[in-house]
């Protein structure tokens, strides 16, 4: 009896941790949250964990007064559907937040935030 439980108990976690994630979370982020970079950068990139419904995800940098200075913009969207993309105009040296929302495909949302700074 010990050893057919044991047996359903290990059979059960094998195949739970071959199940996927359900929600397509942030792996990577250009800057990295948190850092400081020498210069405007030219884009903030966003690499999530699964593929995502572009058109229901999306990405915006704000100054430090909040005001937006950057979008995701379908049309500078790359190849990979896990990645979201802002371009920006030259930024003055500041304090800058990321604030983002992705839906995978599973139909999960997700979202967050993070910030970076740009010195001179």
């Amino acid at each position: 009896m010990k050893l057919a439980l044991l047996l359903l108990l290990s059979l059960a976690a094998l195949a739970m941790s071959g199940q996927p994630d359900a929600h397509g979370l942030m792996v990577r982020a250009v800057p990295t949250p948190g850092s400081a970079v020498r210069g405007s950068p030219r884009e903030v990139t966003l690499s999530f964990s699964q593929v995502l419904e572009r058109e229901f995800s999306s990405a915006r940098v704000l100054d430090g007064n909040g005001n937006t200075v950057g979008m995701t913009d379908k049309r500078s969207l790359t190849g990979d559907a896990r990645r979201l993309r802002v371009l920006l105009p030259p930024l003055a040296p500041g304090s800058y937040r990321v604030v983002w929302r992705a839906l995978s495909e599973d139909g999960h949302a997700t979202s967050g935030d993070f910030t970076f700074n740009v010195e001179p």
